[in-house]
């Protein structure tokens, strides 16, 4: 599977933006697809994830992002609304392969098989 992630940019505070991430491969509907983010000199942060059956958010992001996919395109998307000058970070997609009950194991970078190479989310005070 390879993941290609666009749709960063500069925005200011309030503001909305859309990332996308485009997957390769037939059975992407299986993979739960993941948005982590990260930021110099920090690890990487879970955000959203959607599995075949469930959506989980990080609690800074709950209410304000939306992850959702479209199957058929093979794309998932971040819709990130009323944005904050902390959520400045370099955005990541990622997949697993291997289905989990509950967050727990979506919230770990270690749970995905697949990272897209990154769009960088600037938000402006």
């Amino acid at each position: 599977v390879q993941l290609q992630a666009c749709g960063g940019g500069l925005v200011q505070a309030g503001g909305s933006l859309r990332l996308s991430c485009a997957a390769s491969g037939r059975t992407f509907s299986r993979y739960a697809m993941a948005w982590f983010r990260q930021t110099p000199g920090n690890e990487r942060e879970f955000v959203a994830v959607i599995s075949q059956y469930d959506t989980y958010y990080a609690r800074s992001v709950e209410g304000r992002f939306t992850i959702s996919r479209d199957n058929a395109k093979k794309i998932v998307y971040l819709q990130m609304n009323s944005l904050k000058p902390e959520d400045t970070a370099v955005y990541y997609c990622a997949a697993s392969g291997t289905d989990y009950t509950g967050s727990t194991y979506y919230r770990r970078g270690e749970t995905y098989d697949y990272w897209g190479q990154g769009t960088q989310v600037t938000v402006s005070s």
